[in-house]
């Protein structure tokens, strides 16, 4: 395995986002009377966060953190949990899963999203031309999946490092951690 290999993905994937929501407007609260905790790996969008929630007169508690460990939360501690399309940046997904149905009160609501895996798979370079060539296979990993000179390029623009996780893990592992499937939205 060669040094870039080795990274440290929550670390990177961290810094990685604090840049972007320096260089842009993303917030992340979901609007609520009710105290809302937004759990986040990245200081810059609890900050970011912080902000909005302050603006508006929204209570808000900011806690840093991996969202495959919620070790800090005790069980049944939440009522709803929005979890938004974040599992790419997550090589855990199953410990995601996990976690939320731990601490989510019983009968509770779980709104998870993600990107369709299959997107992951395809040559980024030749999909820029609007070309789909399948190039990887699952599960993907940037750290695995691509080249060290591709890797290398990614890091340097300090993107954020992703991982394609199957349907049967983003799914069928909400079931498996306990989770009911009482709805689903496939948008465009």
């Amino acid at each position: 395995m060669n040094e870039m290999k080795k990274i440290d993905i929550l670390k990177y994937n961290s810094d990685a986002w604090d840049r972007c929501v320096r260089e842009s407007d993303r917030w992340t609260i979901p609007v609520s009377e009710q105290e809302v905790v937004v759990y986040d790996n990245s200081y810059q969008q609890l900050e970011q966060d912080r902000q909005v929630a302050e603006k508006y007169g929204l209570r808000l508690k900011t806690v840093k953190g991996d969202m495959a460990d919620l070790s800090r939360f005790q069980d049944a501690a939440f009522d709803f949990i929005f979890h938004p399309c974040s599992n790419c940046f997550s090589c855990q997904v199953m410990s995601v899963w996990r976690e939320a149905f731990r601490v989510l009160k019983p009968g509770g609501t779980l709104v998870s999203g993600f990107t369709n895996p299959i997107l992951f798979l395809f040559d980024r370079h030749l999909e820029r031309e609007g070309i789909f060539h399948l190039q990887y296979e699952m599960p993907y990993s940037d750290v695995v999946s691509l080249s060290s000179q591709e890797l290398e390029a990614i890091t340097a623009s300090g993107e954020a490092l992703v991982f394609a996780h199957s349907l049967e893990e983003l799914i069928g592992g909400q079931l498996i951690a306990g989770f009911k499937l009482t709805g689903f939205y496939e948008d465009d």
